[in-house]
């Protein structure tokens, strides 16, 4: 039984991170279905309903948010013990080709690439800097880095490395000739700069003080498909941006820019990596994640 409720959470994790039943289905090799009674099991189990769902979303409960980060532990020492047992296939040779975000790419991929590099001496590392959200196995590349996007395959299997908090923020000029908001609502008299790309466009979910959520609204004046091109606009006062901590964390000690509403708590965003379906992973792809969600980690306590 307890293999059994398991791998029902195991289901449910992908169910919130694939955003349906039917991605969650396929990660798994399940039908809609049977994805579906996966979660329903766990309800039943727990007599408490995890999901709200609805014609366009699935939304966590309160009870389901706390089931969702307790089951992320429970697939990280499952991962931890897999890696563990399988340290002996081989050391990293060959050629790892990986596409990432320009801007996660440069501020946060590239010291961990230079430490892979000294640390395997036979790896040769290929990296593509896009936002862009391609066909990764088409393109050739063994590992996609990405940042809470859902990916267009839904064949590929999804790690996520980190969460990190997100930030509405913009340069103290912006406000030279407007008020700072001091409430959700007053964003709807600002302009905000949104990430939009072919696969997706960017929402920004807000937390009442009662607790529920909401979707800001305000008056989109630029939409760009990289988060880099949103955090320069920002830096140059068009508008306000909705950034993760990670990329903004020094602006905003150094002053460039400023925290709007900094009370308001935002859902996180997931630093994921995607990687085809395989049996066993490739020791250069295997080492390369590990050692980035390490240094995420780091990143997060310095």
């Amino acid at each position: 039984m307890m293999g059994s409720k398991v791998n029902d959470i195991l289901v449910f994790l992908s169910v919130i991170e694939t955003g349906s039943f039917v991605a969650a289905g396929k990660t798994f090799g399940l039908s809609r279905s049977t994805a579906g009674k996966a979660v329903a099991r766990l309800e039943d189990r727990y007599g408490a309903r995890l999901l709200n769902r609805t014609t366009r979303a699935l939304d966590l409960t309160e009870e389901g948010r706390r089931l969702y980060e307790r089951g992320l532990a429970i697939r990280e020492a499952i991962e931890a013990a897999d890696d563990t047992i399988a340290s002996d296939r081989g050391v990293p040779r060959g050629m790892l080709r990986m596409t990432a975000p320009d801007a996660v790419g440069r501020r946060l991929l590239l010291p961990t690439v230079r430490r892979y590099l000294e640390a395997w001496q036979e790896t040769q590392i290929e990296l593509s800097l896009s936002d862009r959200v391609d066909n990764m196995v088409e393109k050739g590349f063994d590992l996609a880095i990405r940042v809470g996007v859902r990916p267009p395959d839904q064949s590929l299997i999804t790690r996520t490395l980190f969460r990190d908090d997100v930030l509405l923020c913009t340069a103290p000029s912006y406000f030279e000739t407007r008020d700072r908001p001091l409430h959700i609502e007053q964003l709807t008299r600002h302009d905000l700069l949104q990430f939009a790309s072919r696969n997706e466009r960017q929402g920004w979910h807000l937390q009442e003080d009662d607790g529920s959520w909401v979707r800001a609204q305000g008056h989109v004046r630029l939409r760009l498909d990289s988060a880099e091109a949103l955090r320069e606009m920002a830096l140059q006062g068009l508008g306000i941006a909705l950034l993760p901590r990670l990329l903004v964390s020094d602006d905003i000690s150094e002053g460039r820019l400023e925290c709007v509403l900094p009370k308001v708590s935002l859902k996180k965003v997931p630093i994921i990596a995607l990687y085809p379906h395989k049996r066993l992973l490739e020791p250069r792809v295997r080492q390369f994640i590990d050692m980035l969600s390490e240094d995420l980690q780091t990143h997060r306590n310095t």
